[in-house]
């Protein structure tokens, strides 16, 4: 490989680790990845790749801008050569590149399958090697926000954004980030959620960013499972301040959020709420709260809840059943649990003969 082209492919040792093309879901932003095996092989590809680059630097005559620079990387098929084209044109005297171009370099090795490369790039914008602009911003926190390793890079860039005069953070900036907690910690970690939610919350705000229902219901989620629920209600009241209507998610983290609480009434009330205005929970909210109201022995409102179910088209979890039913039968309610069991048969297409099997067994045997 001639020396120039050795030099360009070289860069500083990148910061993130165990990536994979598996791990990119973005697919509109990041297309799936072409193989690699002809370019780690340097034999196969030397001499055309010399000449493209030959012909492509050739074209750029002097004095050309940024622009020009963008549309050469934007018209090659193979990401080596738009990032050869790229630090070319880099150690060119009187050029700069821009925003533009490294976002459209480190598109183009994305799209190709080079991460490494990416990653050098991105690591030369977070160090400041360009002028910042949102989209670039927001296309690496993405590029980041795949990854559980390189977050670290992501809320760097956040914080560059936040003391920016001319890109401050926006939604789908924040819409991320908030969507990167919300995956990061699991029902264990659930205490140490809320401290950095609340702090992304007061930044959001105070940079004037006005969220949308996604971003609202994580926050309600994160304080209704730290049975914070109170403030979960006090930021679903206040949904309509930001031209946002709450949907069934919100009500249900609310709901779970009460009945975990022990605040069973509270719970059905705004579970009565939610269907007034059309909305229904989902099936895994159904089960907690159903299941929380027979441990309770409020089986008329269980059976209600039931019934709800399936007349939204949703078939209860047998455990579901098997709560209600035979709390019932302890209650010397045997006869009644047999005829729901009969009822809810005929209307439960998936319940099947096994689970049926099961049911039944189970109230023959308390009884």
């Amino acid at each position: 490989m001639p020396v120039i082209l050795h030099r360009l492919l070289k860069g500083p040792r990148p910061l993130f680790r165990h990536l994979s093309a598996l791990q990119i879901t973005d697919h509109s932003l990041y297309p799936r990845p072409v193989s690699t095996s002809a370019t780690e092989n340097p034999q196969i590809t030397t001499l055309p790749l010399q000449t493209r680059f030959e012909t492509w630097t050739q074209n750029l005559k002097p004095g050309f801008t940024p622009a020009d620079v963008d549309a050469a990387i934007r018209a090659q098929f193979d990401p080596d050569l738009a990032l050869h084209i790229f630090r070319w044109t880099a150690q060119q005297d009187n050029y700069k590149h821009n925003s533009v171009t490294y976002l459209t370099a480190i598109k183009a090795l994305v799209a190709g399958g080079r991460y490494h490369q990416a990653e050098t790039l991105i690591e030369e914008v977070i160090a400041g090697a360009c002028d910042m602009s949102v989209p670039l911003c927001n296309s690496i926190i993405r590029f980041c926000y795949n990854r559980m390793y390189a977050y670290e890079s992501a809320f760097t860039l956040y914080r560059k954004m936040l003391h920016s005069d001319d890109c401050k953070p926006t939604l789908e900036t924040y819409t991320m980030l908030f969507n990167y907690y919300h995956r990061k910690f699991n029902k264990f970690d659930v205490p140490h959620m809320l401290k950095p939610i609340n702090k992304l919350t007061k930044e959001m705000k105070a940079t004037g960013v006005i969220p949308d229902t996604f971003v609202l219901n994580i926050i309600i989620k994160t304080h209704a499972n730290c049975l914070e629920v109170d403030q979960a209600i006090a930021i679903l009241r206040e949904m309509g301040l930001y031209g946002c209507e709450p949907n069934g998610y919100s009500y249900g983290y609310i709901v779970k959020g009460l009945f975990a609480d022990g605040r069973v009434e509270q719970g059905l009330g705004f579970y009565k709420e939610m269907r007034e205005k059309g909305l229904v929970l989902s099936g895994s909210t159904y089960t907690v709260v159903i299941c929380s109201l027979a441990m309770e022995r409020r089986f008329e409102d269980a059976i209600e809840l039931v019934f709800d179910m399936l007349k939204n088209s949703m078939s209860p979890h047998l455990l579901t059943y098997k709560k209600v039913l035979e709390g019932m039968c302890r209650e010397g309610r045997g006869n009644e649990a047999f005829e729901l069991l009969e009822e809810w048969k005929g209307k439960d297409r998936l319940m099947g003969d096994k689970n049926y099997k099961v049911l039944l067994n189970g109230l023959y045997f308390v009884n």
